[in-house]
Order: C-alpha cells, then sequence, then structure tokens
C-alpha cells in the first residue's frame, strides 16, 4: 500500500469510508485506479455519476507530492491505518479512519492509561465540580484525556489536563486548519504542544453537522473506556457511548440530580448498566 497515494485519495472531499474502502479491496496498491476515467470508475466500485466525476476531476487538479509538501508546511503530519504508529485500539474499530491527521504527539496514544471524556455543550456547576473530582486524581496518575474540543465538558476536561500540566488528545470534527469552535483555537494551540489534535478530515474541510457523529467513533475508539459527565436524553454524548458499547469498551457514567435535565442522559445509562461512577478510583479498578 503506497502511504502516499493513499492520503491523496483521502483528501478528495465528500468520498465516504465506504467507497475509499471499495478502492483499496480491489485495488489494494492504489494504481489502477489513476488511469480510470468516469465510466470505469462507476463500473469498477458502483459509484454514482456525482462520486465518479468527482474523483476523477480531484484525480487531475492535485497530485500527491503537492497534498504532502501542503501537510508539511502546516506542520500536519499524517498516519494511514497501514503505518505501525496508527492508534493501536483505533484499528480495532468497525470502521477505524483510513487517515488520520495529527499536531503533536502521537506516542501519547499507545498508553494504556487513558480516558475518553464526552458531555453536554452547557454543563451545570455541580456536573463540572464533579468531573474535576473524577479527572484530577486520574491527571495526577498520568491519565490521558481524550474529548472533543466542543463547549462544555469537553472544553473543561482538555483544560483541566492542560492546568494540572499533563498531556490530552483532542478529536475534531473539522480540519486541523478549520478549528471549531473558533473560541478555542488558543486551546487547540496548546493542545497541539501539549497532546494532541487529530481529527480525520483533510486539514481545510469545515465543521459539518454529520461529522461529529463520526468523530465520536474516534473518540470512544481511542481508549479501553468512556466517562460521560453530564448528557441529556437525545445528545451527541449518548451516541458516543453507544458507540463505545458497540466497540465492546466500558461506559462510566457520573450520576446526577434527578432535578437536573442535563443529568437525564447519564441517569438513563446507569439504568441501562453503564458503570455508576464517584471516585477516580471506582474507573482505576476497572480499567486498569
Amino acid at each position: 500500500m503506497d502511504k502516499e497515494r493513499l492520503i491523496y485519495l483521502h483528501h478528495c472531499e465528500g468520498l465516504t469510508w465506504n467507497q475509499l474502502r471499495s478502492i483499496v479491496v480491489a485495488d489494494p496498491e492504489l494504481k489502477s485506479v489513476f488511469s480510470m476515467d468516469i465510466r470505469r470508475l462507476k463500473m469498477s466500485f458502483g459509484y454514482s455519476d456525482l462520486t465518479a466525476k468527482r474523483l476523477y476531476q480531484h484525480m487531475r487538479q492535485y497530485n500527491s507530492t503537492y497534498i504532502m509538501k501542503n501537510l508539511l508546511r502546516q506542520s500536519i503530519s499524517a498516519v494511514t491505518i497501514f503505518d505501525k504508529n496508527y492508534p493501536p485500539l483505533l484499528k480495532n474499530i468497525y470502521d477505524p479512519p483510513w487517515v488520520l491527521y495529527g499536531q503533536g504527539d502521537w506516542t501519547i496514544l499507545n498508553r494504556d492509561k487513558m480516558i475518553s471524556v464526552v458531555g453536554t455543550r452547557h454543563p451545570s456547576k455541580q456536573g463540572k465540580q464533579a468531573l474535576e473530582k473524577i479527572l484530577t486524581p486520574l491527571i495526577d496518575d498520568n491519565w490521558i484525556v481524550i474529548s472533543g474540543l466542543a463547549k462544555g465538558i469537553d472544553t473543561f476536561a482538555h483544560e483541566l489536563s492542560i492546568q494540572n500540566k499533563s498531556l490530552t488528545a483532542a478529536v475534531l470534527g473539522s480540519g486541523l486548519l478549520q478549528i471549531y469552535p473558533q473560541e478555542n483555537r488558543a486551546l487547540a494551540k496548546k493542545i497541539s504542544e501539549q497532546g494532541i489534535l487529530l481529527s480525520e478530515f483533510a486539514p481545510q474541510v469545515t465543521p459539518k453537522r454529520w461529522h461529529f457523529p463520526l468523530r465520536n467513533r474516534i473518540i470512544s475508539g481511542l481508549s479501553r473506556a468512556t466517562l460521560v459527565a453530564e448528557a441529556r436524553t437525545k445528545s451527541g454524548s449518548l451516541i458516543t457511548a453507544d458507540q463505545a458499547l458497540e466497540q465492546g469498551r466500558d461506559v462510566f457514567a457520573i450520576p446526577g440530580s434527578i432535578l437536573e435535565e442535563c443529568a437525564n442522559g447519564t441517569n438513563f445509562l446507569i439504568q441501562n448498566g453503564a458503570k455508576l461512577v464517584m471516585s477516580a478510583e471506582d474507573i482505576q479498578n476497572e480499567s486498569i
């Protein structure tokens, strides 16, 4: 498998995981695809007319050298699923990203002690205090906190790590050059210096609503356990918890007041088998 060719094809915006898989399966060396016209792309891979035209135009617009130089210029490194330094736990999920783009230290994703943290964008004061009580001892014990750089719980979890001079990993729902939300740009820079920023989207890709469920499967897939801090019953955090369970990972939840709407989701998870967490030891005893 030629790494540069895979990264080059991966830069074709709109090409889905399954569509790229069809190329990798039919053309493992990624050679014949580059000589195909639109008709052959449709016949060989079952693409729609729009997908075939988009890929054909992409293959004639840039070359792989241009894209690799661009990544280097932006201090972005790319790791494919076929590389030795691809995060080992992530490789075991059903649909691991073909390519991951990163700024920072890739080696932190090989640690044994990692915890994925998700939660509401509008946490309560008590919710943040509860998360701090649980995360701080883990951070002091050199655990890596993985989250999604979103407002609320994600931001708070990353900031706790930064403040305690610990490493942290943020998975984006956009390209690394399109930080979202914009108010977290300074935090993203700190994370790239004190951990790693990650995305499966090419660097210039802007955030779209459907990107975030895709991002969430990476957040849960990078570690053996996901902690849900506060979440409503219909939320991305519960989707992440479901993905973690599908991936065979542990799901922990911090209980909350029955009077708080943002605790309804976590209490629901506990009712349905998630492990109730009241201290860092509850996670340490289960996950190591």
